[in-house]
């Protein structure tokens, strides 16, 4: 009965996003955390009496820690190591080793480097995005009253003219300030619907969307299904997921315009499950990840770190307020949307915790 007893003990080291070590004397290991588990690719019963120091490339820096820490010469020692993984590449971690409140137990905590310095740049574009919806938003308002007027007066003073030419002039203040109120609309669409929320199966999602993008685009594009048929309803909102991924998913047949014309222009729907997922820095223990792949030139230089921007457009006519539009939605989900592109291969990958 010792073993589930000392489970308890730690168990609330499985919330932690950090990968936690509870070492014995020797340098085994005691316990491992849910997120040590995903990252070295090995579960708790294996890890559990391993020595720990093996899992380094460089065993020494962690030997050198204990020693300090049993020797009560450091409260903490802290150095930056490389971490073996099972299968895949060693990944830099920050190391600190502290000794435990129990006696006899170090406790060995390690921050993903390339991880950390990903949830900081999450973090920031969060509060950018945010910072700019609302700055969009506030001016959408100001717009929107004196366009109106705009409009109005020019209505009225063509029902005063009697020269077609100069009716024309009243038409293209009318066209112009209609064009103007639409994009208004959009810019006030996310905050004007309300959250609806229900049950979702993303696959319905993702078909309702390729047989949009395919009427719209019938020729040249091809759009493969890659899914994962065992993950599982959600609640959230249909309608604004659904807006979401064709947001994304035109975006991706607008870039392969060019390739439509020899037939060979591809988008791939994948869906997976990601397991011990940080989200605006919340673990969660799993979340749907929906990528959208296209074979297209990729995202420009100039602008891949601001796609997400209002008025951002990678090509000429763009609104910019797409994918803009899909990061909101999703982020309502208290998901997210990343993107890693390169000529030849454009991923969208969107992420959603799951029950």
């Amino acid at each position: 009965m010792k073993a589930p007893a000392l489970t308890g003990r730690f168990q609330s080291l499985d919330l932690l996003s950090v990968l936690v070590a509870v070492l014995r004397p020797d340098g085994t290991v005691q316990f491992a955390n849910a997120a040590l588990e995903d990252t070295v690719g090995l579960s708790r019963r294996t890890l559990e009496g391993m020595d720990f120091a093996q899992f380094f490339t460089l065993p020494s820096l962690l030997q050198n820690a204990l020693a300090g820490s049993w020797g009560e010469d450091f409260a903490a020692v802290r150095f930056d190591g490389c971490l073996k993984r099972l299968h895949q590449e060693s990944v830099l971690v920050h190391v600190s080793v502290v000794p435990a409140d129990h006696p006899g137990e170090v406790l060995v905590e390690l921050w993903p480097l390339e991880q950390q310095a990903r949830q900081d740049r999450e973090e920031r574009l969060r509060d950018q995005a945010q910072a700019h919806k609302e700055l969009i938003r506030n001016l959408a308002h100001e717009i929107k009253n004196p366009l109106g007027g705009i409009r109005g007066a020019a209505q009225l003073l063509e029902m005063e003219l009697d020269s077609p030419e100069m009716t024309e002039y009243t038409q293209v203040i009318i066209h112009e300030a209609d064009r103007l109120q639409s994009l208004v609309d959009r810019l006030l669409a996310p905050h004007r619907h309300p959250h609806l929320v229900g049950d979702v199966n993303i696959h319905e999602v993702c078909e309702r969307v390729r047989s949009l993008v395919l009427v719209e685009y019938p020729q040249g594009l091809s759009i493969e299904q890659d899914y994962d048929i065992s993950i599982p309803e959600f609640r959230g909102d249909r309608a604004q997921l659904i807006q979401a991924v064709l947001n994304v998913v035109q975006n991706a047949a607008q870039a392969l315009v060019p390739q439509m014309a020899q037939s060979n222009a591809r988008i791939m729907l994948r869906t997976r499950v990601a397991r011990q997922v940080t989200l605006g820095r919340e673990r969660y223990k799993l979340a749907l990840e929906l990528h959208v792949i296209d074979n297209g030139p990729g995202v420009p230089d100039a602008i891949r770190e601001r796609i997400f921007y209002p008025l951002v457009s990678g090509r000429d006519g763009g609104s910019g307020l797409g994918l803009t539009l899909a990061q909101t939605f999703v982020q309502r989900h208290h998901g997210m949307i990343e993107c890693d592109s390169a000529p030849g291969r454009t991923d969208f990958r969107i992420l959603i915790p799951l029950p």
